[in-house]
């Protein structure tokens, strides 16, 4: 009887441990929880924005599983931040992807899907031509500016359409955030060439001679090289700084050929991200230096994917997936890993929202931070592949966390499509010469095919480099008919239109016109001691600059929204501008 007493004393003291223990744990998760909150409660209410923005870049760093060179201020990043392994442009190249950064739109459905609208029309015999997208759309930057941020962009643009004089406070090699007003929140846009395509180029060296960005800000510098091209801004390769021994043996991705010349051009690539990481330390420094590290918050990412063969300007994932690093002020959520999905158009809704102001309704991306974060992570991201220089195909992806499919709109043609541009890579100069030769691998040669299929389903983690299609496996015929849906919706959703041919897209963006539109003088008017502009274009932008009577003139152009007042004797110079059109005249008032 003592023994099933002390049995009940033991069972009972036992269950209340245990009890114990769950509560004290829901507690600590329930504390936990509460603590998350309260440290995203805790970024500044309209915080400093800085994005740091590389060219061509794959997953060719360590915070994204590559060691092969060491980038002590990205790592450093990433340890005081968080990783984003799953960003996707919307396109393989460069300014389709920025029009969709920008204006939170796909190319596709404003007319910047082609490559290269405003050249090579010889080539495609169509006129010069911008994206057009709704009245109602703004550049992101210039939102922010009306909501009383210093907007700076240093120093590359290509949106596929002129950026209006109301984008930017200043767009230039010298635009920094040390030039607003003081106490003023800033957006600064930081680009760095250093990993372009072009980097790979012979003869091979950097295109900056000197750290660029040291002196950033200070318009009095006078810089050594700015102003001359890509090709022609280079020093020779022995002046160019090593960050890894020329003899270094690296991994050849299968789709290229492991020859001397790839393993030469995969060492000009790494020791462009260490000289590109060199410059990010340089910004980072300049950051520190002025107190603002703990109320900014510091994005890192790629405009688009790798720079070799196969990877720029297809919708692999080799061209779609770059990196992206966010560091929180005072390093909330350090060291972690935010796997969902993030697209380009996702960048400008989030970007207000992290401001605290409400995503534009014409924007097609949602918000993944901040105050108007949606409340469903995304399941699907969407790419477009269609005109590169002169050469045009027309395809469109869908991609979730694991798989993706891609729609060939013009089977009977090749994948590879013989750009100038990238013919200047010796990578691209060796396949081609293989291919010649029939030296090639199966794996090699699926990209010169003479056609391909007309959809292409790839499992991404077991076959990463998407080479394996199981388009025709009935194992996948559910999962192949789900996206199949998602594409037909996304295109109907957005507007695009694959088959429409680029001379009847510009028809449409054009009104049925022949000529590019206009955007319609502004008019100045006085009344009761304040200034007045309008525009009779819809959607056009009103930029002003007020010329002082010592011939003084303010040094950006402001955003127009309201009547303001000028000092006497003052006079306002305005432009009007609405994305895809032509802008106004500069008009001057008449002297008060």
């Amino acid at each position: 009887m003592n023994l099933i007493k002390m049995s009940n004393k033991v069972f009972t003291a036992a269950l209340f441990f245990t009890i114990l223990f769950i509560v004290s744990c829901q507690t600590k998760n329930k504390e936990a929880k509460k603590e998350t909150l309260k440290t995203e409660m805790e970024l500044p209410e309209r915080p400093n924005i800085l994005w740091l923005v590389t060219e061509d870049m794959g997953s060719y760093i360590p915070s994204f599983g590559d060691s092969t060179i060491v980038t002590p201020n990205l790592s450093r990043l990433a340890k005081e931040g968080v990783v984003y392994p799953n960003l996707f442009s919307t396109s393989g190249v460069c300014a389709p992807s920025r029009a969709a950064i920008t204006t939170g739109m796909y190319p596709s459905s404003i007319g910047a899907n082609h490559m290269r609208t405003t050249s090579y029309t010889e080539v495609t015999g169509l006129p010069s031509y911008a994206a057009l997208p709704p009245p109602e759309t703004r550049m992101v930057s210039e939102l922010l500016r009306m909501n009383g941020f210093y907007c700076t962009n240093n120093y590359k643009e290509d949106y596929q359409f002129e950026a209006p004089k109301t984008a930017w406070d200043e767009s230039s090699p010298y635009a920094h955030w040390r030039n607003r007003s003081q106490d003023q929140p800033f957006f600064s846009v930081v680009n760095f060439t250093e990993t372009h395509e072009s980097g790979l180029f012979e003869p091979y060296g950097f295109r900056e001679i000197e750290t660029r960005h040291y002196h950033s800000g200070n318009r009095n510098y006078k810089w050594k090289n700015f102003g001359t091209s890509h090709a022609k801004n280079r020093m020779a390769e022995e002046e160019t700084p090593v960050h890894l021994p020329k003899d270094t043996k690296f991994t050849i991705p299968p789709y290229l050929p492991n020859t001397d010349l790839v393993q030469r051009d995969m060492w000009k690539l790494y020791n462009n991200i260490a000289e590109m990481d060199k410059q990010v330390g340089a910004v980072l420094k300049q950051l520190e230096d002025d107190g603002l590290l703990e109320n900014t918050i510091i994005v890192f990412y790629g405009d688009h994917g790798g720079p070799l063969p196969r990877e720029k300007r297809l919708i692999y994932d080799s061209g779609l997936n770059t990196p992206m690093i966010i560091r929180f002020p005072n390093k909330i959520h350090a060291g972690t890993k935010d796997e969902q999905l993030v697209s380009f158009i996702d960048f400008a809704p989030t970007l207000l929202s992290l401001t605290g102001i409400q995503p534009a309704d014409y924007m097609q991306g949602q918000a993944f931070l901040g105050k108007h974060k949606a409340e469903k992570e995304r399941k699907y991201i969407h790419a477009a592949a269609d005109r590169f220089d002169g050469f045009t195909d027309v395809i469109r992806a869908v991609r979730d966390k694991r798989f993706k499919y891609i729609r060939n709109y013009r089977p009977t043609q090749g994948y590879y499509l013989p750009v100038e541009y990238r013919e200047r890579i010796p990578t691209m100069q060796e396949l081609l010469r293989l291919r010649d030769e029939e030296k090639l691998t199966d794996v090699q040669a699926q990209w010169f095919r003479e056609n391909k299929p007309e959809e292409e389903f790839f499992d991404c983690l077991a076959d990463p480099f998407e080479l394996n299609n199981l388009a025709d496996n009935p194992e996948y015929k559910e999962k192949i008919n789900e996206f199949r849906n998602e594409m037909d919706h996304w295109l109907t959703e957005i507007g695009d239109e694959p088959n429409l041919p680029e001379k009847e897209l510009v028809k449409k963006l054009w009104n049925g016109e022949t000529t590019q539109p206009i955007t319609t003088n502004p008019k100045i008017t006085s009344s009761e001691g304040k200034v007045e502009i309008i525009c009779d274009t819809e959607g056009a932008s009103l930029g002003y600059k007020i010329i002082y009577k010592d011939a003084k003139t303010s040094e950006s152009w402001s955003v127009y929204q309201e009547p303001f007042a000028i000092p006497e004797g003052a006079t306002v110079q305005a432009q009007a501008y609405r994305i895809g059109f032509k802008p106004s005249e500069i008009i001057n008032s008449k002297t008060n």
